[in-house]
């Protein structure tokens, strides 16, 4: 197999390979029950007007299964953290006692668990959209290095590489779609 082939398909691995760990950020916030601090990235809080990560602007841990504190540096920031949370549509309600402020999460229930298996069904679906957009652009490039002058056996044998390592890829997404949704409908 010729370098150009071989990196191509390394590159197209290495693509497919960071959809896989988009995914599981994505389904680690995705709460299934149990409290996690994973649940609150992504929230930004408008500190002194810019835009921050909520783990910037204070220290959040994990009380107990159901409970999470969020213990900003500044006190005068637990409004706007209050205020970013409730924006961020996360289904908690934040509570500030002054100091701290605690997410209760509640139960859920079988309307939202199934909610949220769909939306877990969502995000692994753009992964593998994202996953076969990678297999397209690489055999793309295996069809342009045929015109350039690879064999024809070349490309056929490295379009079959390619697909190899995305029935693979598509394979992990379901692996991890099928365990976030045990985690999830288990009561």
């Amino acid at each position: 197999m010729s370098e150009e082939v071989s990196l191509t398909l390394e590159m197209a691995e290495d693509s497919m390979q960071k959809a896989i760990n988009h995914l599981e950020v994505e389904l680690a916030k995705i709460r299934a029950g149990k409290a996690n601090p994973q649940m609150l990235d992504g929230i930004m809080v408008d500190y002194y007007g810019s835009a921050t990560p909520l783990a910037q602007v204070g220290n959040i841990s994990v009380m107990d299964a159901r409970t999470l504190t969020i213990q900003p540096w500044e006190r005068n920031m637990l409004q706007p953290i209050e205020r970013a949370i409730i924006n961020s549509n996360i289904g908690i309600n934040p509570q500030n006692d002054g100091n701290y402020i605690r997410l209760f999460l509640p139960p859920l229930t079988e309307e939202r668990r199934r909610e949220l298996v769909k939306r877990c069904q969502g995000e692994g679906e753009h992964s593998k959209v994202s996953i076969r957009n990678v297999r397209r652009d690489a055999i793309e490039s295996i069809k342009k290095m045929q015109k350039n002058g690879l064999s024809e056996d070349a490309a056929k044998d490295a379009e079959a590489d390619i697909q190899e390592v995305t029935n693979k890829y598509i394979a992990l997404v379901d692996k991890h779609l099928e365990k976030k949704e045990k985690e999830i409908m288990a009561v």
